[in-house]
């Protein structure tokens, strides 16, 4: 998949910073707008699902998970997903992301949404969520709403407000 010497690393507290500036450089100040940042305001991502991409000590990749509900179901928000330019189309997202969904399965957790494109991360198998199925806190493009099933049937009969576990705030 990629001919990069990299290591896949579960984030630690130390890694903060660094995750940080690659945010910066990849996404701009512009990111704090999205509606999926309105999620990430007062409940902290899981460290034990999210992780960084390493060459040698450089950061070249990073990706989070953070518990929220869809309704009255718990659920991951996956995101964000992020690869240095340099870095891009040589597989790194693609490691991070089936790490992600492998650790969230092995951990028994049933859903993982994201906003992002279909095309990318249907590849792994995320599916478009039915328009209205679900809302978001804020504006969102509703064609950028996917969801993956880690257990069969885990969307059926699922839906509303997307929201931050608060059972987990801090």
């Amino acid at each position: 998949m990629t001919d990069l010497d990299l290591t896949i690393l579960p984030e630690s507290p130390n890694h903060a910073h660094a995750i940080e500036r690659l945010h910066e450089r990849t996404f701009g100040p512009g990111r704090f707008v999205l509606s999926a940042y309105r999620l990430r305001e007062h409940v902290d991502h899981l460290a034990e699902l999210s992780f960084t991409a390493w060459i040698g000590t450089l950061l070249v990749g990073s990706v989070r998970q953070l518990p929220i509900m869809i309704g009255e179901t718990p659920a991951l928000l996956l995101g964000p997903l992020t690869v240095e330019p340099p870095f891009r189309s040589r597989g790194v997202g693609r490691l991070l992301l089936d790490r992600a969904i492998s650790d969230a399965r092995a951990q028994g957790h049933k859903l993982i949404m994201l906003v992002g494109d279909e095309p990318y991360y249907g590849r792994v198998g995320f599916k478009k969520i039915p328009k209205g199925r679900v809302t978001m806190p804020g504006p969102v493009d509703a064609a950028r709403l996917l969801v993956l099933e880690l257990a069969e049937g885990a969307f059926e009969g699922v839906g509303g407000a997307i929201r931050p576990d608060w059972s987990k705030a801090r």
